[in-house]
Parts: structure tokens; sequence; C-alpha cells
């Protein structure tokens, strides 16, 4: 891989990983979950809306599904992470996120009958469900509050296991930039009833809205971009494998800056699930995600001499 194609790698990791830390700044900061859900993906429509609209990227796209994967993949999960982040650490929720190709994998036995059930699957499956029982189990135990967080931030995995199979199946003949854009701008009109019953009541603090402004223009809109980027650099399939690195990164950003704590159940959880995470997905990405950045990378890559240059070798 090139040294350009590692810099936009260590990008989107990072990018795709921060947003843990910053939702619990603002969450503490007494900004209520649907606020900051809205706010973040308001500004992320406001930045990618205009460029999806001059590149004709939303030119024919399903408003059915454009509205069902805005619904399951940013509608349900956004506010559910910043309502759990309300009663867990950053890197509980991180870690427990690390948990969506394992959902993917258990929602493919049943809607995708592409993805055929084998051995290592099933067994990946065991093993990343050890790891949430685990997690939970060793870090929460019978602590009320933070069973709730845990539960709301388990429930969003099941959104954002459900958008990609909803783009492999009916929008990933579209550049995915309309999609992302679309959904962004039917997202912030589905959030805003959420974002008006719970806006702030007192002028928020510097960092609450710092922190907003970074979720929404940075861990979003510009996230996006520069994934675009890294996927035409360096290709689809090893682009995608940023999946497994975001929750090692909002880990370390929780304990650095944080101030949270590493606990035997954090470490025990992270392992198992992402072991479990790559068996199930017959050790690749899920679904999906795939389907995306492949698309992605063929709109991106400029044609090229037989010879293959360094950007289209693989590893």
């Amino acid at each position: 891989m090139t040294p350009r194609g590692w810099i936009l790698f260590a990008a989107v990791s990072v990018v795709w990983g921060v947003p843990y830390m910053f939702i619990k700044i603002a969450v503490d900061d007494d900004l209520s979950p649907g606020f900051v859900a809205w706010s973040r993906v308001a500004l992320a429509a406001l930045v990618l809306l205009p460029i999806a609209w001059r590149s004709g990227a939303l030119r024919g796209l399903p408003l059915r599904w454009l509205t069902a994967f805005a619904l399951f993949e940013i509608t349900i999960p956004f506010p559910l992470i910043a309502f759990g982040e309300q009663r867990v650490s950053s890197s509980l929720a991180a870690i427990l996120i690390a948990a969506v190709p394992l959902v993917v994998a258990f929602l493919a036995l049943r809607f995708d009958k592409g993805e055929q059930p084998t051995r290592s699957r099933f067994v990946g499956m065991l093993i990343g469900l050890g790891g949430v029982v685990a997690l939970v189990g060793i870090d929460i135990g019978g602590q009320g509050s933070e069973l709730v967080g845990a539960a709301a931030v388990l429930t969003a995995t099941f959104g954002y296991a459900t958008g990609p199979l909803i783009v492999k199946r009916h929008l990933s003949g579209a550049d995915p930039l309309g999609p992302v854009a679309g959904a962004l701008g039917i997202a912030s009109i589905m959030l805003l009833p959420f974002a008006i019953g719970g806006r702030p009541t007192e002028t928020p603090t510097d960092e609450a809205l710092a922190s907003v402004a970074v979720l929404g223009l940075i861990c979003t809109a510009f996230a996006f971009l520069i994934f675009f980027r890294l996927i035409a650099e360096i290709g689809p399939s090893r682009a995608t494998i940023i999946t497994y690195v975001n929750p090692v990164v909002a880990l370390a950003l929780g304990v650095a800056i944080l101030n949270e704590q590493v606990t035997t159940g954090a470490v025990a959880g992270l392992l198992l699930i992402l072991a479990g995470s790559w068996l199930s997905t017959d050790g690749r990405v899920p679904p999906g995600l795939v389907a995306v950045a492949t698309r992605v990378g063929r709109r991106r890559r400029p044609a090229r001499a037989p010879a293959a240059s360094p950007t289209e070798l693989r590893a």
C-alpha cells in the first residue's frame, strides 16, 4: 500500500473512531440524545447534499429504500448510541458497536440467500456472543442504569447491521455519495421532532457545541468524503477493514482523554467480539459494505494501462 494509502487509512480509522468520545462529551454537558443526533446529521447533510446535487448523484434513487436506509442506518442508531452513552462509557459503547459485523452475519442468514452458513461462521457467532456476554456481565453486572445504556447501544447495532443489507440489495447500483447525502437529508427531517423536544433550555457549553460541530462536519461529512478517496486509492477490500479498527481507536481515546478505565471485561469483550465478527463474516467485512465500496472504487478509479500500478495491488 502506498504512503498516501496508509495516511488515508489512518485518517478514516481515527475519524470514525472518535465519534463516541465527542458524543460522550455532548451528552455529559446535558445535550439530549435527540438533539445531538439531529445536529450531527443536519450539519453533515448541509455539507454533502450540495456536493451530491452538483455531481448528479441524487438522480434516480429509490425513495422507498433510501428512506428505509436513513431510518435504520441513521435515525434509529444515532440517538440510541447517544442515549446509551448517558449511562455507559464511550469505550464500552464503541466495543458494543464492534458487534455490528456479527449482527450482519446473523441477519444475512435469514435475509441474504447468498450468505450460506458455514461451520466457521457459526463458531464466530458463538465467540462474538460470548464477547458481548463477557463485556456486559463483567463490566456492568447488575447495575440497572448501565444495563439500559448497553441495551440501547446493542439495539443500535441492529440498525447498523440492517443498513448494509438494504444497500446491497437496493442501493448498491448508485454512486454512494447520493444515498449517503440523501439519507442524511431524510434522517435530519425524521430526527427534527426529537431535536425540538430535547432542545437545550440553557446555552450549551463551548465543549458541547464544539463536540456537535466535530460530529457533524468531521466525523460524518468529512469522513465519508475521505473514505471515498481511500477506496479509490487502495481498493474496496482493504479499505473496509476500518470496520475492525475503529473500536480500538475509540477505546484508546476514551482511556487517554476521558480517563475511562480499561477493565478485564472490556479487553476480553473487545477481543472476543472482534474475533467472532471476523470469523462470522468468513474473515472479511460484512456484506453490503463491500457492495458500497466496490461501487465507489469503480466510479472513482480512473482507467489504467494493463500494467498494474501500486494502488491496484492487493496484499
